[in-house]
């Protein structure tokens, strides 16, 4: 059990997607801009990582492997996560359509993040077993959806700042994030 909780918190702050490992920034900026929005992302990526690294271990360890196809990995673990986003598409058209429309391109652009598909990879790159990959497919996605979280929370607060006009939008934003991977940087000495 602790094992798992060390693995969750290295995921989650330690090695954050994000801000450590440079993982999943398109969607990090992009989405980033309202709170309600970012956690409505946050959220839809902690569904799909977590679900794809339960998917993608089986698919690795019991037919990849034994197949010798293990080069397809990430062209199979694509497919998955292609599969899980399309699935949270269709959920939240269907039960929650306003946060469909305010994610709008950013939710399919999930098929595409590198954080989800980094996490697929990174289980099988560090061999790790079943729950393994569940926590920390889990952890990193916990950890995406706090650092756009707390992105979003500082970009609605600097809207109203008096901010020099030199540094409006991207560059207040780009500083932001690297402030905020220095901060993450002290979470090291957790583990």
């Amino acid at each position: 059990m602790k094992t798992m909780i060390l693995l969750f918190v290295g995921a989650a702050f330690v090695n954050n997607a994000v801000l450590s490992q440079f993982l999943g920034i398109c969607p990090f900026l992009g989405v980033s801009k309202k709170t309600d929005t970012a956690v409505g992302m946050g959220t839809a990526v902690i569904f799909v990582v977590t679900a794809a690294s339960a998917v993608t271990y089986p698919i690795h360890a019991f037919i990849l492997v034994p197949l010798g196809l293990k080069y397809m990995d990430t062209i199979v673990f694509i497919a998955v996560i292609a599969s899980l986003v399309q699935l949270v598409e269709m959920v939240l058209k269907k039960y929650i359509p306003s946060l469909y429309k305010a994610l709008g391109v950013y939710l399919p652009l999930i098929t595409t993040n590198c954080c989800v598909l980094g996490a697929a990879l990174l289980n099988v790159q560090n061999d790790y077993d079943f729950l393994q990959s569940v926590v920390n497919g889990f952890g990193t996605s916990v950890g995406f959806c706090i650092s756009i979280i707390i992105m979003a929370g500082i970009r609605e607060r600097t809207e109203k700042n008096d901010i020099p006009h030199v540094l409006k939008g991207s560059p207040i934003m780009l500083i932001t994030a690297g402030l905020m991977a220095i901060a993450f940087c002290g979470f090291a000495g957790i583990i």
